[in-house]
């Protein structure tokens, strides 16, 4: 009888409850022996604000962070560091496409200048046979254009094919749409002379 009061007041026994700032010692991802933070600094923590309470100096310093990204990418762009420039121009089969554009001369350098004289003589000269001749050479011109732009663009993948085993994505149409630019105009800077092919 003594002994059946004993069982029950054992089942009945109450886990004790954790404490105010909580039991770790179950936690399998707590770390033994480390002090749990006092609820002050938990809160304290929980009313961190998001944004800084400052917000005209962290504009200010967005600001200044823009300008000077911008400066290091112009100066990219002026002397083919890798690390700046703009990801459109980025990664070694666009470097070697530059500069092989670079080192050779391409009709698509001036055809915006012989356009524009091509305009100028036609509103200079009002004779219909001068107009004729004008608006016939304009198409040579342009077809020519086209004709040297293809041939580049496919000796250009060949190169690069070459050298890396593999053209990526837009390169070739990269390297076209640069060879279309004059060459003192061109960003990035070229980094070759003319002739001076990349291996």
């Amino acid at each position: 009888m003594f002994g059946r009061k004993k069982d029950e007041a054992a089942d009945l026994q109450v886990t004790p409850a954790p404490d105010a700032h909580g039991d770790h010692s179950r936690d399998p991802q707590s770390k033994k022996g480390a002090p749990t933070p006092s609820r002050r600094a938990q809160e304290e923590a929980r009313k961190r604000p998001l944004v800084p309470n400052d917000r005209a100096a962290a504009k200010v310093a967005a600001r200044d962070a823009r300008r000077e990204e911008q400066a290091r990418m112009r100066r990219a762009m002026d002397t083919g560091e890798e690390r700046f420039l703009p990801a459109r121009d980025k990664g070694p089969q666009k470097r070697f496409a530059r500069d092989w554009v670079d080192a050779r001369f391409s009709l698509g350098e001036y055809v915006m200048f012989v356009a524009l004289a091509i305009v100028v003589a036609s509103m200079v000269f009002n004779n219909v046979n001068m107009q004729i001749y004008i608006f016939v050479f304009f198409w040579v011109l342009v077809a020519a254009v086209a004709v040297d732009a293809w041939l580049m663009s496919r000796k250009l993948k060949g190169k690069i094919m070459d050298k890396f085993k593999t053209v990526d994505h837009g390169v070739i149409w990269y390297g076209t749409m640069r060879s279309l630019q004059f060459r003192r105009l061109r960003l990035p800077k070229p980094m070759v002379q003319r002739g001076e092919y990349p291996s």
